[in-house]
């Protein structure tokens, strides 16, 4: 039985079941987040990160004024208009105005010292004891970030003028009253606070930041009904809360001593872990405890980055250095293969049951390898039913927002990007970063937006004392020197040319050196040259089908979908052999990121068992995208690939002798690993300049594939000039010479259009990171000056937005699948397009179907999303 609601009370929570009305008293949910807030702080990451914010240790009276002020978070909640709610869609009179809490609460503490009547008001609560915790300006930035729970700064508060109104007692109910009823659970809960004397609250910008992100998790989880019911009559809820607090931080693996004591007394072995015979050096040097707070590990294509990160955070975590591991990659498909390699790796480490490891893919959610399918009002059905306390694990996991709170999340690097934006949020994101090891893989993939937001990330990382990884194949030394620099107020140094080319690799840096290490110890020698025939498919097809011929599997990755489905139909139209092409449930088709999700994976999972460690020998085509060149774990004999950059096609080259394999397992004219490099007619990147091809060259408004054609020269050139070079020896010096801003200089000429596209690309890359760093959270602002933009939209990579279409219900697929959506790349949209577009004129076609959206007409087939003609749509 839930406690009868009054007029003279105040209500925390309310529901409308359809048999009354259900409340939680307000003091009561007060407790609860205060609770929340005090078991958080035990947490020995979140503990440290607060005192690193601080910049001192805090003691107990600390935490217990920082609660207080949590208590406060929601006192708005006791203004009339708030509380009118209770009465809406009832038979009450209609007369009664209605209100939020915070900005009423925001109205309130700016007319205190102004307004006898709002003065008045706040005296009801202990104001007068919580100034003597610490300066003026520092308690209101505190408060202010209590009340701003709902994700944002609160800057839209009314004048007092107009939010009186709701202080005012009406009928039965006292909002002052109210208040003195606050104030006096808050007395008696946390008398600690109270206590005379003491340091003075922490006023670094910084730790107010953190503290408003750990306001935010403690009310979200303060208001999670599995946790924390709804009262019963007659409930002291005062002196349940606490319990309730501590056994919800600890089912959700917030407290992650639970599974912090079996490492402590036994690590398994890296062998036992990861089921091979010992590391490699660059895997086993990740145990070390002398190397610093951000690590960049660099390293071939194919060494077992991922094992090595894992390694970290297993070492980490049994020191007490971090209380989770967040792992990022660039793409959504990039995450979902590594989380099945992580979930593998946490299995072997618990045996008997181990921390919660979260797919945090927005839409594709998942905890304990279940899936998740939201419901209304935030609600989640996963896919076994688990019982509530199963379910209860996987909270985590049940919205994007809570992703890092999850002891081990695997996910996108937007996740963790987005808590260095102004967006909502974005404090409780940065906090939860704060516990984990911060993995993020594939960092050269960032472009300059993207990197700016990496380095405020790794910034607001080492300030609050947590860890970040970096793991990169070929990573240049200016990025690196960058991200290294981030949170330090060393100038950032970039080596010359020559000096940068010298550097050991494979290697492992961090802020105080950079020292040598050594990756799998695979050595391949690689003959490559160009072949100017990236504009003619039929020459492409005929490279490939005379290297199968020979017994070969061929790799063909383009720049462009759209290449990539002519080079598949000239193969096609010419090949002897229809069973040399790459199939996926019987049916000939290629590799791209236009596929849908539910032929993603499968069309993965097909690649990597035709073409990877267990593939069998024997004649095969594959054609694809640069969806081939990151992680899939792929061996191929021979590798055709349009010209890249240089750091691109090196990633490219990892899938080529990616596996070491009997000589005689490889065709005889393949037992050497050979590429060929697709370039235009005579080698001429210079048309590019004007018009960008095949994915080379920069648009005319910025941005391309790859847009600057320096780099892409520098590469051909390098390729032109050395038929011949040793992978991994070379790579340093390969990237560098393609990359570094000298090399880049001296393609250009003073005046020619070289120069000038030069020009262009540091333009835009400066535009890139000024638009980045315009949208920056600015942890070094005072939180009580803070205010989020309204009117821009920010993101975390920069661009057009894409769309996904949605079909219900689900259409037939090309290889047997429902198909439920669909992404739109932002260039295939017509243009003017609503926001709630929906699919018209969906029609069944042999292979797939199609479908209109606006005014263009689509085909979804064996070859992916296509955009067609309207006299190409069926009658």
């Amino acid at each position: 039985m839930f406690v009868d609601l009054t007029e003279s009370s105040a209500f925390g929570k309310l529901r409308r079941p359809l048999d009354g009305l259900e409340w939680h008293p307000l003091v009561d949910h007060l407790a609860d987040v205060a609770a929340v807030f005090e078991a958080l702080c035990s947490c020995r990451s979140i503990r440290r990160s607060l005192e690193a914010a601080a910049e001192r240790a805090l003691e107990v009276r600390d935490t217990a004024r920082l609660a207080a002020l949590v208590f406060l978070h929601d006192f708005g909640k006791a203004n009339a208009g708030f509380q009118a709610k209770r009465w809406l869609d009832s038979e009450r009179p209609r007369g009664r105005l209605t209100a939020g809490h915070g900005a009423e609460a925001i109205a309130l503490l700016n007319a205190a010292g102004h307004d006898e009547e709002a003065e008045a008001l706040l005296l009801r609560l202990p104001i007068l004891e919580i100034c003597t915790w610490g300066g003026v300006e520092t308690l209101d930035s505190l408060l202010r970030a209590s009340t701003a729970h709902h994700g944002r700064p609160l800057t839209d508060a009314p004048d007092w003028f107009n939010a009186r109104v709701h202080w005012i007692a009406r009928d039965d109910y006292d909002p002052a009253a109210q208040l003195s009823r606050i104030a006096a659970a808050l007395q008696c809960f946390l008398p600690d606070a109270f206590l005379d004397g003491g340091l003075p609250l922490p006023d670094a910008p910084r730790f107010a930041h953190y503290f408003a992100g750990l306001v935010q998790l403690a009310d979200w989880l303060g208001s999670d009904t599995r946790f924390f019911p709804f009262s019963e009559l007659g409930e002291d809820r005062l002196a349940t809360s606490r319990e309730r607090a501590r056994a919800a931080v600890r089912t959700i693996g917030l407290d992650a001593t639970p599974y912090r004591q079996p490492l402590v007394r036994t690590l398994p072995s890296f062998s036992d872990v990861f089921d091979t015979s010992a590391p490699y050096p660059s895997q086993a040097a990740m145990a070390k405890d002398g190397l610093g707070p951000v690590i960049v590990l660099e390293a071939e294509t194919g060494s077992g980055k991922t094992e090595a990160a894992l390694w970290r955070y297993f070492h980490l975590f049994a020191r007490s250095e971090v209380d989770s591991l967040y792992f990022a990659l660039p793409t959504r498909v990039a995450a979902s293969q590594a989380y099945r390699r992580v979930c593998d790796a946490l299995a072997r480490v618990w045996p008997s049951g181990g921390p919660v490891a979260v797919r945090a893919l927005s839409g594709y959610a998942a905890a304990d390898g279940e899936t998740a399918q939201a419901l209304p009002d935030f609600k989640v059905l996963w896919s076994d039913d688990p019982s509530d306390a199963e379910a209860g694990r996987r909270w985590a996991g049940e919205s994007a927002k809570r992703f890092l709170a999850a002891p081990v999340a695997v996910g996108t690097v937007d996740q963790a990007l987005l808590g260095t934006l102004q967006v909502k949020h974005a404090h409780l994101r940065h906090a939860l970063a704060a516990r984990s090891l911060l993995v993020i893989d594939e960092v050269h993939a960032s472009d300059a937006y993207m990197g700016v937001l990496i380095e405020q990330l790794i910034a607001a990382q080492t300030a609050l004392g947590g860890h970040t990884l970096l793991l990169s194949a070929t990573l240049g030394a200016a990025a690196r020197a960058r991200y290294l620099a981030a949170g330090t107020r060393k100038p950032l140094q970039l080596p010359t040319l020559a000096r940068a080319s010298a550097l050991p690799y494979p290697a492992i840096s961090d802020n105080s050196v950079l020292r040598a290490t050594s990756g799998a110890q695979h050595e391949k020698q690689v003959a490559w040259h160009c072949e100017d025939a990236i504009d003619t498919p039929v020459r492409i097809a005929a490279l490939a089908l005379d290297a199968a011929a020979q017994g070969a599997r061929v790799l063909v990755i383009r720049n462009t979908v759209p290449a990539a489905v002519a080079t598949l139909a000239a193969l096609e139209a010419t090949t002897p052999e229809a069973g040399w092409l790459f199939r996926h449930a019987g049916i000939v088709t290629l590799h791209h990121s236009r596929f849908s999700r539910e032929d993603r994976a499968p069309l993965d999972a097909a690649v990597e068992a035709q073409l990877g460690k267990g593939r069998p020998n024997g004649p095969l085509i594959v054609v694809g995208t640069q969806t081939l060149e990151q992680s899939l774990d792929l061996d191929a004999d021979f590798l055709i690939t349009d010209l890249c950059p240089m750091d691109v096609l090196l990633q490219r080259i990892g899938r080529l002798h990616r596996h070491r394999r009997p000589a005689e397992a490889r065709p005889v004219a393949f037992r050497e690993a050979r590429v060929v490099v697709l370039t235009p007619a005579g080698g001429d990147l210079s048309p590019c300049l004007a018009r960008p091809r095949h994915g080379l060259g920069r648009f005319h408004d910025g941005g391309g594939v790859y847009a600057d054609v320096r780099i892409l020269e520098a590469s051909r050139r390098l390729i032109v000039t050395e038929p011949q070079v040793h992978i991994p020896a070379d790579n340093r010096r390969l990237v560098e010479s393609a990359t570094h801003p000298e090399a880049l200089h001296v393609i250009e000429a003073p005046g020619d259009p070289w120069a000038a596209h030069g020009q262009q690309i540091d333009g835009d890359t400066g535009a890139r990171r000024a638009s980045a760093k315009l949208g920056l959270l600015p942890l070094d602002t005072a939180f009580a000056e803070l205010a989020f933009p309204l009117d821009v939209k920010l993101a975390t990579r920069l661009g057009a937005a894409d769309r996904v279409v949605n079909f219900d219900p689900p259409q037939p697929g090309p290889f047997g699948n429902l198909i439920r959506e669909l992404p739109l790349r932002h260039h295939l949209l017509p243009a003017g397009l609503a926001l709630d577009a929906r699919p018209e004129a969906i029609m069944t076609e042999p292979g797939g179907f199609g479908f209109r959206l606006g005014t263009t007409h689509y085909r979804y087939s064996r070859v992916g999303l296509e955009r067609v003609a309207q006299s190409d749509t069926p009658e």
